[in-house]
């Protein structure tokens, strides 16, 4: 990985309005999580909610399409890709290093948050679950959508309709999608290891991580590949 690409993906992230909307939604999630907490319900009542659904079905993948989307959307909007193309880097490292940028701040704005929710209702397992599993997801998805990046020119609309109609309505009613589901994935290592029930559950942790790993490698072979065709004036279809 380049550390020198990184670093400076890493400013540019931060240097844009985009990653205010980052904010709003770990506040959220554990504002929701005092709240439930301190009613009478008991955490299996509204657990499977908060971090399931809100958590690891709306936040984690909403955070990483915001972040997986500009580490590289961003200079093919501006222009400034031109200048990371005419280096002579292969093609493979630029990518490596905007994946690692964008699954790090992916980590840490969503998979922390949902860790301290985890941790908020009293259980360390369920925490440390949360975690792994938030942070597993975190990978899949940012190699999806730094991909999209490369492949669409309005990558956040595609990643939206990927994310309300695949992720949260299609596994959701048809048992089939769910092999294909990061939020699966994530779901199913979380309860794995923090072995509370609360949360959903359909597939073999095992299964889970080799195919989150099979996603994670896919799309980043799918973005290299589509760097080395990418024409310098920045165009994608």
């Amino acid at each position: 990985m380049n550390l020198t690409i990184a670093t400076l993906t890493a400013r540019a992230l931060f240097g844009r309005r985009r990653v205010l909307l980052l904010l709003p939604m770990p506040a959220v999630l554990i504002t929701l999580t005092l709240i439930a907490n301190g009613s009478p319900e008991p955490v299996a009542e509204w657990g499977p909610i908060v971090f399931g659904q809100l958590g690891l079905g709306v936040i984690l993948p909403l955070t990483a399409l915001i972040i997986g989307s500009g580490v590289l959307g961003l200079e093919i909007e501006d222009g400034t890709i031109t200048h990371l193309l005419t280096k002579p880097l292969p093609r493979q490292e630029i990518v490596l290093a905007k994946l690692a940028v964008a699954w790090a701040v992916c980590t840490w704005a969503a998979a922390v948050p949902i860790a301290v929710a985890g941790l908020l209702v009293g259980s360390a397992g369920l925490a440390a679950g949360l975690l792994l599993g938030a942070a597993v997801g975190a990978l899949a998805y940012s190699a999806v959508f730094v991909a999209l990046s490369l492949m669409s020119r309005r990558p956040v609309a595609v990643g939206l309709v990927y994310i309300i109609l695949w992720e949260n309505l299609l596994t959701g009613f048809v048992d089939g999608t769910r092999v294909l589901s990061i939020r699966e994935y994530a779901a199913a290592i979380a309860e794995w290891i923090g072995g509370t029930g609360w949360l959903p559950a359909h597939l073999a942790p095992v299964t889970a991580i080799v195919l989150a790993a099979v996603i994670a490698v896919g799309g980043t072979m799918a973005a290299t590949a589509r760097l080395r065709s990418f024409s310098l004036a920045g165009e994608t279809s």
